[in-house]
Protein backbone atom coordinates (compact mmCIF):
# COMPACT_ATOMS: atom_id res chain seq x y z
CA UNK A 1 0.00 0.00 0.00
CA UNK A 2 1.25 3.50 -0.84
CA UNK A 3 0.93 5.64 2.29
CA UNK A 4 1.48 9.36 2.85
CA UNK A 5 2.53 9.97 6.45
CA UNK A 6 1.93 13.40 7.99
CA UNK A 7 5.20 13.98 9.85
CA UNK A 8 5.14 16.84 12.35
CA UNK A 9 8.71 16.38 13.49
CA UNK A 10 7.63 14.69 16.73
CA UNK A 11 8.26 11.19 17.98
CA UNK A 12 4.72 9.90 17.37
CA UNK A 13 4.60 10.58 13.64
CA UNK A 14 8.21 9.45 13.30
CA UNK A 15 7.34 6.05 14.75
CA UNK A 16 4.15 5.89 12.68
CA UNK A 17 6.29 6.16 9.54
CA UNK A 18 8.79 3.59 10.85
CA UNK A 19 6.08 1.05 11.69
CA UNK A 20 4.44 1.34 8.28
CA UNK A 21 7.81 0.89 6.59
CA UNK A 22 8.48 -2.20 8.71
CA UNK A 23 5.10 -3.58 7.65
CA UNK A 24 6.19 -3.40 4.03
CA UNK A 25 4.26 -0.35 2.84
CA UNK A 26 5.55 2.19 0.36
CA UNK A 27 5.94 5.20 2.65
CA UNK A 28 6.41 8.89 1.86
CA UNK A 29 6.62 11.59 4.52
CA UNK A 30 4.98 15.01 4.31
CA UNK A 31 5.36 17.93 6.70
CA UNK A 32 2.80 20.71 6.59
CA UNK A 33 3.99 24.30 6.72
CA UNK A 34 1.05 26.00 8.36
CA UNK A 35 2.02 29.09 10.29
CA UNK A 36 4.00 31.80 8.53
CA UNK A 37 4.60 33.92 11.62
CA UNK A 38 6.87 33.65 14.63
CA UNK A 39 6.47 30.49 16.73
CA UNK A 40 8.26 29.21 19.81
CA UNK A 41 5.81 26.41 20.58
CA UNK A 42 3.57 23.84 18.94
CA UNK A 43 4.66 22.00 15.81
CA UNK A 44 5.31 24.63 13.16
CA UNK A 45 8.90 25.68 13.72
CA UNK A 46 11.79 25.34 11.28
CA UNK A 47 13.38 22.88 13.72
CA UNK A 48 10.31 20.63 13.51
CA UNK A 49 10.49 20.54 9.72
CA UNK A 50 14.19 19.71 9.95
CA UNK A 51 13.51 16.92 12.47
CA UNK A 52 10.91 15.39 10.16
CA UNK A 53 13.25 15.61 7.18
CA UNK A 54 16.14 13.98 9.07
CA UNK A 55 13.89 11.19 10.38
CA UNK A 56 12.83 10.53 6.78
CA UNK A 57 16.49 10.35 5.80
CA UNK A 58 17.16 7.85 8.57
CA UNK A 59 14.25 5.71 7.39
CA UNK A 60 15.28 6.07 3.74
CA UNK A 61 11.96 7.51 2.58
CA UNK A 62 11.09 10.54 0.48
CA UNK A 63 10.00 13.66 2.34
CA UNK A 64 8.01 16.64 1.12
CA UNK A 65 6.90 19.94 2.64
CA UNK A 66 3.40 21.11 1.71
CA UNK A 67 2.67 24.80 2.17
CA UNK A 68 -0.79 25.51 3.58
CA UNK A 69 -0.08 28.85 5.25
CA UNK A 70 -2.86 30.72 3.42
CA UNK A 71 -5.40 28.02 4.14
CA UNK A 72 -4.33 27.80 7.76
CA UNK A 73 -4.75 31.54 8.17
CA UNK A 74 -8.21 31.46 6.59
CA UNK A 75 -9.58 28.28 8.15
CA UNK A 76 -7.93 28.20 11.58
CA UNK A 77 -6.34 31.49 12.68
CA UNK A 78 -9.01 33.90 11.42
CA UNK A 79 -11.93 31.95 12.96
CA UNK A 80 -9.95 31.74 16.22
CA UNK A 81 -9.56 35.52 16.31
CA UNK A 82 -13.14 36.20 15.20
CA UNK A 83 -14.47 33.81 17.81
CA UNK A 84 -12.70 35.67 20.60
CA UNK A 85 -13.92 38.98 19.19
CA UNK A 86 -17.47 37.65 19.59
CA UNK A 87 -16.90 36.27 23.09
CA UNK A 88 -16.60 32.57 22.21
CA UNK A 89 -13.74 30.13 22.83
CA UNK A 90 -12.87 28.18 19.66
CA UNK A 91 -10.44 25.25 19.62
CA UNK A 92 -7.88 25.84 16.84
CA UNK A 93 -6.29 22.39 17.07
CA UNK A 94 -9.59 20.69 16.27
CA UNK A 95 -10.22 23.03 13.35
CA UNK A 96 -6.70 22.40 12.04
CA UNK A 97 -7.26 18.66 12.09
CA UNK A 98 -10.71 19.02 10.58
CA UNK A 99 -9.96 21.41 7.72
CA UNK A 100 -6.25 21.02 6.99
CA UNK A 101 -4.94 17.59 7.94
CA UNK A 102 -8.07 15.55 7.23
CA UNK A 103 -9.49 17.59 4.38
CA UNK A 104 -6.88 19.36 2.29
CA UNK A 105 -4.13 16.81 2.97
CA UNK A 106 -6.49 13.91 2.20
CA UNK A 107 -7.48 15.55 -1.09
CA UNK A 108 -3.86 16.08 -2.03
CA UNK A 109 -2.90 12.52 -1.14
CA UNK A 110 -5.67 11.21 -3.36
CA UNK A 111 -4.58 13.40 -6.26
CA UNK A 112 -1.02 12.12 -5.86
CA UNK A 113 -2.16 8.51 -6.00
CA UNK A 114 -1.74 7.47 -2.36
CA UNK A 115 -3.92 4.68 -1.03
CA UNK A 116 -4.00 5.99 2.53
CA UNK A 117 -2.90 8.78 4.86
CA UNK A 118 -1.29 8.04 8.22
CA UNK A 119 -0.70 10.24 11.25
CA UNK A 120 0.86 9.82 14.68
CA UNK A 121 -2.32 10.45 16.64
CA UNK A 122 -3.03 8.32 19.71
CA UNK A 123 -6.33 6.92 18.48
CA UNK A 124 -7.46 3.81 16.63
CA UNK A 125 -9.54 2.94 13.59
CA UNK A 126 -11.59 -0.15 14.32
CA UNK A 127 -14.33 -2.06 12.51
CA UNK A 128 -17.93 -2.19 13.76
CA UNK A 129 -20.42 -4.14 11.65
CA UNK A 130 -18.06 -3.89 8.70
CA UNK A 131 -17.78 -0.11 9.03
CA UNK A 132 -14.68 1.78 10.25
CA UNK A 133 -15.10 3.72 13.49
CA UNK A 134 -12.80 5.99 15.44
CA UNK A 135 -11.86 4.74 18.90
CA UNK A 136 -9.75 5.95 21.80
CA UNK A 137 -6.04 5.22 21.81
CA UNK A 138 -4.62 2.53 24.08
CA UNK A 139 -2.76 5.13 26.17
CA UNK A 140 -5.54 6.89 28.09
CA UNK A 141 -3.20 9.68 29.17
CA UNK A 142 -2.35 10.51 25.54
CA UNK A 143 -5.66 9.68 23.86
CA UNK A 144 -6.38 12.09 20.97
CA UNK A 145 -9.72 10.77 19.75
CA UNK A 146 -11.32 13.99 21.02
CA UNK A 147 -9.47 16.20 18.51
CA UNK A 148 -10.43 13.80 15.70
CA UNK A 149 -14.09 13.65 16.65
CA UNK A 150 -15.34 15.08 13.36
CA UNK A 151 -13.90 12.32 11.16
CA UNK A 152 -16.37 10.58 8.87
CA UNK A 153 -16.53 7.06 7.45
CA UNK A 154 -15.02 8.07 4.10
CA UNK A 155 -11.98 9.54 5.88
CA UNK A 156 -11.60 6.63 8.28
CA UNK A 157 -11.58 4.23 5.34
CA UNK A 158 -8.32 5.81 4.13
CA UNK A 159 -6.74 6.59 7.50
CA UNK A 160 -4.02 4.63 9.28
CA UNK A 161 -3.11 5.32 12.93
CA UNK A 162 -0.11 3.03 13.51
CA UNK A 163 0.67 3.99 17.12
CA UNK A 164 -2.92 3.97 18.41
CA UNK A 165 -2.40 0.65 20.16
CA UNK A 166 0.81 1.72 21.90
CA UNK A 167 1.48 3.73 25.03
CA UNK A 168 3.90 6.65 24.95
CA UNK A 169 6.78 4.78 26.56
CA UNK A 170 6.49 2.06 23.91
CA UNK A 171 6.54 4.70 21.17
CA UNK A 172 9.69 6.31 22.56
CA UNK A 173 11.37 2.95 23.07
CA UNK A 174 10.68 1.97 19.47
CA UNK A 175 12.03 5.29 18.20
CA UNK A 176 15.22 4.85 20.20
CA UNK A 177 15.57 1.25 19.07
CA UNK A 178 15.52 2.18 15.37
CA UNK A 179 17.72 5.24 15.86
CA UNK A 180 15.26 8.11 15.33
CA UNK A 181 16.50 11.49 16.56
CA UNK A 182 13.06 12.39 17.91
CA UNK A 183 12.92 9.54 20.44
CA UNK A 184 13.26 11.85 23.47
CA UNK A 185 11.75 15.01 21.98
CA UNK A 186 9.16 16.64 24.28
CA UNK A 187 5.53 16.64 23.15
CA UNK A 188 4.05 19.80 21.67
CA UNK A 189 1.56 21.30 24.11
CA UNK A 190 0.66 24.77 22.92
CA UNK A 191 -1.17 26.44 20.05
CA UNK A 192 1.45 26.70 17.33
CA UNK A 193 0.70 30.27 16.23
CA UNK A 194 0.79 31.76 19.74
CA UNK A 195 4.22 32.40 21.19
CA UNK A 196 4.42 30.75 24.60
CA UNK A 197 6.65 33.57 25.80
CA UNK A 198 3.95 36.17 24.99
CA UNK A 199 0.63 34.35 25.28
CA UNK A 200 -2.86 34.67 23.87
CA UNK A 201 -3.40 38.28 24.94
CA UNK A 202 -0.42 39.62 22.99
CA UNK A 203 -1.45 37.65 19.92
CA UNK A 204 -5.06 38.82 20.01
CA UNK A 205 -4.08 42.45 20.65
CA UNK A 206 -2.07 42.32 17.42
CA UNK A 207 -5.23 41.31 15.53
CA UNK A 208 -8.23 42.91 17.25
CA UNK A 209 -8.91 45.61 19.84
CA UNK A 210 -9.49 44.13 23.29
CA UNK A 211 -12.20 45.84 25.29
CA UNK A 212 -12.66 46.31 28.99
CA UNK A 213 -15.75 45.03 30.77
CA UNK A 214 -17.39 45.13 34.17
CA UNK A 215 -17.62 41.92 36.16
CA UNK A 216 -21.20 41.75 37.43
CA UNK A 217 -22.51 39.37 40.09
CA UNK A 218 -25.42 37.43 38.58
CA UNK A 219 -27.30 37.15 41.84
CA UNK A 220 -27.07 40.74 43.07
CA UNK A 221 -26.30 42.80 39.98
CA UNK A 222 -23.37 44.37 41.85
CA UNK A 223 -20.24 45.32 39.92
CA UNK A 224 -17.57 43.21 41.59
CA UNK A 225 -14.58 43.86 39.36
CA UNK A 226 -13.23 44.90 35.98
CA UNK A 227 -11.30 43.19 33.22
CA UNK A 228 -9.24 45.02 30.61
CA UNK A 229 -9.89 42.30 28.03
CA UNK A 230 -13.35 40.74 27.98
CA UNK A 231 -12.30 38.68 24.95
CA UNK A 232 -9.92 36.73 27.19
CA UNK A 233 -12.63 35.73 29.66
CA UNK A 234 -13.93 32.21 29.16
CA UNK A 235 -17.23 30.85 30.43
CA UNK A 236 -16.51 28.55 33.37
CA UNK A 237 -13.16 30.08 34.34
CA UNK A 238 -12.29 31.16 37.89
CA UNK A 239 -8.80 32.60 37.38
CA UNK A 240 -8.83 36.37 37.48
CA UNK A 241 -12.22 36.57 39.19
CA UNK A 242 -12.21 37.78 42.78
CA UNK A 243 -14.35 36.07 45.45
CA UNK A 244 -17.65 37.73 46.31
CA UNK A 245 -18.42 39.61 49.51
CA UNK A 246 -19.56 36.32 51.02
CA UNK A 247 -16.07 34.91 50.55
CA UNK A 248 -17.19 32.30 48.01
CA UNK A 249 -15.31 31.86 44.74
CA UNK A 250 -16.89 33.31 41.62
CA UNK A 251 -16.90 31.80 38.12
CA UNK A 252 -17.60 33.34 34.72
CA UNK A 253 -21.16 32.55 33.64
CA UNK A 254 -21.62 34.76 30.57
CA UNK A 255 -19.52 37.04 28.38
CA UNK A 256 -21.24 39.89 26.52
CA UNK A 257 -18.65 41.74 24.45
CA UNK A 258 -21.10 44.29 22.99
CA UNK A 259 -22.40 45.28 26.43
CA UNK A 260 -18.91 45.15 27.95
CA UNK A 261 -20.28 42.94 30.66
CA UNK A 262 -19.03 39.67 32.15
CA UNK A 263 -21.45 37.94 34.49
CA UNK A 264 -20.03 35.89 37.36
CA UNK A 265 -21.56 33.80 40.10
CA UNK A 266 -21.01 31.16 42.73
CA UNK A 267 -20.27 27.71 41.39
CA UNK A 268 -23.61 26.31 42.50
CA UNK A 269 -25.37 29.18 40.72
CA UNK A 270 -23.58 28.88 37.37
CA UNK A 271 -23.76 25.10 37.03
CA UNK A 272 -25.68 23.88 33.99
CA UNK A 273 -27.71 20.77 33.23
CA UNK A 274 -27.77 21.07 29.45
CA UNK A 275 -25.66 22.31 26.57
CA UNK A 276 -27.05 23.93 23.44
CA UNK A 277 -25.46 22.65 20.24
CA UNK A 278 -24.74 24.48 17.00
CA UNK A 279 -26.90 22.66 14.45
CA UNK A 280 -24.66 23.53 11.49
CA UNK A 281 -21.69 21.89 13.20
CA UNK A 282 -23.46 18.72 14.36
CA UNK A 283 -21.76 15.75 12.73
CA UNK A 284 -22.51 12.06 13.14
CA UNK A 285 -19.75 9.54 12.53
CA UNK A 286 -21.99 7.03 10.79
CA UNK A 287 -25.79 6.97 10.95
CA UNK A 288 -27.55 9.90 12.58
CA UNK A 289 -27.95 9.42 16.31
CA UNK A 290 -31.60 9.19 17.33
CA UNK A 291 -33.15 11.88 19.49
CA UNK A 292 -33.24 10.55 23.04
CA UNK A 293 -30.07 8.52 22.56
CA UNK A 294 -27.82 8.17 25.60
CA UNK A 295 -24.19 9.18 25.06
CA UNK A 296 -20.95 9.93 26.82
CA UNK A 297 -20.07 13.57 26.15
CA UNK A 298 -16.57 15.06 26.43
CA UNK A 299 -15.76 18.74 25.87
CA UNK A 300 -12.03 19.00 26.46
CA UNK A 301 -9.07 16.96 25.25
CA UNK A 302 -8.60 15.06 28.49
CA UNK A 303 -11.84 15.90 30.24
CA UNK A 304 -14.00 13.44 32.11
CA UNK A 305 -16.78 12.03 29.86
CA UNK A 306 -20.24 12.86 31.20
CA UNK A 307 -23.46 10.91 30.73
CA UNK A 308 -25.86 12.83 28.48
CA UNK A 309 -28.99 12.48 26.35
CA UNK A 310 -29.39 14.00 22.89
CA UNK A 311 -32.47 16.24 22.64
CA UNK A 312 -34.16 18.24 19.89
CA UNK A 313 -36.67 20.67 21.30
CA UNK A 314 -36.44 23.98 19.49
CA UNK A 315 -32.87 23.07 18.58
CA UNK A 316 -30.29 20.43 19.34
CA UNK A 317 -29.02 20.10 22.89
CA UNK A 318 -27.45 17.69 25.33
CA UNK A 319 -29.26 17.00 28.56
CA UNK A 320 -26.65 16.19 31.21
CA UNK A 321 -27.20 13.51 33.83
CA UNK A 322 -25.41 15.66 36.43
CA UNK A 323 -24.87 19.43 36.69
CA UNK A 324 -21.52 20.69 35.45
CA UNK A 325 -19.58 23.92 35.19
CA UNK A 326 -20.72 25.95 32.16
CA UNK A 327 -19.02 25.22 28.85
CA UNK A 328 -17.98 28.10 26.63
CA UNK A 329 -19.64 28.62 23.26
CA UNK A 330 -17.28 27.59 20.49
CA UNK A 331 -15.93 24.58 22.36
CA UNK A 332 -16.36 21.15 20.77
CA UNK A 333 -18.35 18.34 22.36
CA UNK A 334 -17.46 14.84 21.17
CA UNK A 335 -19.97 12.03 21.66
CA UNK A 336 -18.90 8.52 22.64
CA UNK A 337 -21.01 5.36 22.56
CA UNK A 338 -22.55 4.05 25.77
CA UNK A 339 -22.25 0.44 24.56
CA UNK A 340 -18.53 0.95 23.87
CA UNK A 341 -17.27 4.16 25.52
CA UNK A 342 -14.09 4.08 23.43
CA UNK A 343 -15.97 4.62 20.14
CA UNK A 344 -16.73 8.10 18.79
CA UNK A 345 -20.30 8.68 17.58
CA UNK A 346 -20.16 12.33 16.54
CA UNK A 347 -19.31 15.90 17.47
CA UNK A 348 -20.75 19.42 17.63
CA UNK A 349 -19.88 22.93 18.73
CA UNK A 350 -21.43 24.36 21.87
CA UNK A 351 -23.76 27.22 21.02
CA UNK A 352 -24.72 30.22 23.13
Amino acid sequence: MKVLVAMSGGVDSSVAAALLLEDGHEVVGATLKLWGGVSDSGCCSVADVDDARRVAQTLGIDHHVFNYTEEFEALVVTPFVQGHAQGTSPNPCIECNRHIKFDLLFERAQRLGFDAVATGHHARVQSRDGCPVLARGADAAKDQSYVLGYLQTEQLERLLLPIGGMNKSEVRAHAERVGLRTWDKPDSQDVCFIEASKGREVFLRSRIPLTGAELVDQATGDVVGFTEAAQLMTVGQRRGVLPGRDGHKRFVARVDIAARRVEVGRLEDVMVTSLRLNEDSLTFARDEIAVGAHLWAQWSAHGQPRAATLRHEGGWSLELAEPTRPVAAGQTVVFYSTTDPTVVEGAALVSR
